[in-house]
Formats: structure tokens, sequence, C-alpha cells
């Protein structure tokens, strides 16, 4: 089979496909078509999304995976997915459809059935659960709240820059029911079958430092898997969980990407 040409990079929640900005330049030097899709809805800029938050309020899990699986199914050979933080648990739902040559999910939001709840995770995800008519809105995060949870090892300043780039509120529907998934009877929105042994190699990219989505989150995650298919973890120390921006990315892209070339199924 034809090596990989297309890379599809998943934005996660709080920010939109602009945080890829540098790993799409970066990549496509490297002589592959890079694709960073929005959220249904979110294909306006940051400015835009946080001055009219409805795309925010009305999207759903099932809404996203269907234009993921729309673009991929369209591609002429399977890609390399990679996503980040929610978009870890997209690149996971479309591999156990049978999508993509390999996937990479960094600092990955968990999938059905992972419990594992940090404290750091809790005092992060806060600002959305701490009131269940949440559910029905957008939640932003304040500049404090996104330091502590994206932003934690960059100087002050600099975690303002980003905030004011990237920042955009989260749909509190989907975060509400990603947190409750575990405690409904039957497969929720974000199953995947853990023993799918078709299922493409996935390398989960663990930030030592994330606070929204801890090692602990990762570790759990990946020992789900009880398939024969690849399934492997790495930690990277001093990352937070926006990692995607943190200095020494381009090195974590490129170990991500060798990892994915030559794993790719």
């Amino acid at each position: 089979m034809s090596s990989p040409d297309t890379i599809v990079l998943i934005h996660g929640f709080w920010v939109t496909p602009r945080s890829w900005e540098h790993w799409i330049a970066h990549y496509e030097k490297r002589g592959y078509r890079v694709l960073a899709p929005a959220y249904p809805g979110f294909e306006v800029e940051v400015e835009s999304l946080n001055a009219d938050t409805t795309p925010i309020e009305k999207v759903t899990v099932a809404q996203i995976v269907d234009t993921l699986v729309t673009l991929v199914q369209g591609l002429d050979r399977p890609p390399i997915l990679i996503g980040h933080s929610a978009g870890g648990v997209f690149v996971q739902l479309l591999l156990d459809r049978g999508l993509g040559a390999a996937g990479v999910a960094i600092n990955s939001a968990p999938t059905e059935g992972v419990a594992v709840l940090p404290l750091t995770q809790i005092k992060s995800a806060f600002p959305v659960l701490k009131n269940p008519a949440n559910r029905h809105r957008a939640v932003g995060l304040t500049f404090e709240q996104w330091h502590y949870a994206f932003t934690n090892t960059f100087p002050e300043e600099e975690s303002k820059a980003l905030y004011e780039r990237y920042a955009v509120p989260a749909s509190g529907s989907i975060f509400w029911d990603s947190a409750l998934a575990t405690l409904r009877p039957g497969h929720q929105s974000t199953y995947v079958n853990y023993h799918n042994d078709d299922r493409a190699p996935l390398l989960f990219v663990s930030g030592e430092k994330d606070h929204l989505m801890p090692p602990k989150v990762q570790q759990s995650n990946a020992k789900h898997y009880k398939s024969h298919t690849v399934t492997e973890v790495k930690k990277y120390p001093g990352m937070p969980h926006l990692l995607p921006a943190a200095p020494g990315w381009e090195a974590i892209a490129d170990q991500a990407l060798d990892w994915a070339v030559s794993h790719a199924r």
C-alpha cells in the first residue's frame, strides 16, 4: 500500500483549527498535504466565534464525527490522523470505524469507560461542570482558568497572547455528556470498541504537565485497548495541555509523524 500523503489535524474544545497553524506549515514543508477541518459551524475566525457562540451551543459529537468521516472517506489514500484533546477522541472514533492509516492522540480527552479523574482535571473542568445549566451554553474560560488548564508552563505574557489568539468557548452539552458517559447505560457518543483488531495503530502523546488531560488519563485510555493492534504511549516532560504551541513542539510533531508513517497500515 502507498505511504500516506495527507495528514488530518483535528482540534479540541476551547480552540479552533487556528491552533494548528504552525503544525500545518511544518508538515507542509515535509511535503504532506495537511487538512485541519473545523467542527460544523466553526469555519469562521476565532473573533467571529467569540462574538456569536451559537455554532458552539448547537454542535454535537455526531455532527463532528459525520463531518470528519465524510472528509476522510473522500481522500484517495487513508491519511494520518492527529488530534489534540477532544480531537484525540475523534481520532479514536475514526480509527474504530476503520478509517486512517495511523492515529496520534495528543493530550487526548478520555473515551467512554476511562474513569480516572485526577484533581488537576477536576479543577480544570470545574468552570463547565460546576453548573448543570451549562449543558445548554457555550462555556468560556477566564484567562486565569485558561492559564491553569492550557498554558500553565508558559510565562503569563505568552499565555495571554495565546488566550487572545486561540481561545473560544466550549460546548457545555458535549462536555457534560462526555463526563456522564460512563455512568449511563449503553454506549454513548464517545464509545470505541477496545477489542477491535482491525483498527490502525494508535499513539498517545502525553504532556507531563498537562492539567486538563494529565498523563494518568492517557495511560488509562491506552490500557483500555485489548486488541492485537499497536497502541503506545509516549510522555514528554514539561509539556502542558496546549502542547501544539509549547516550546519544543517541532520535535514532537516530527516524532509523532515519523511514528505514524512507520506504523501506517
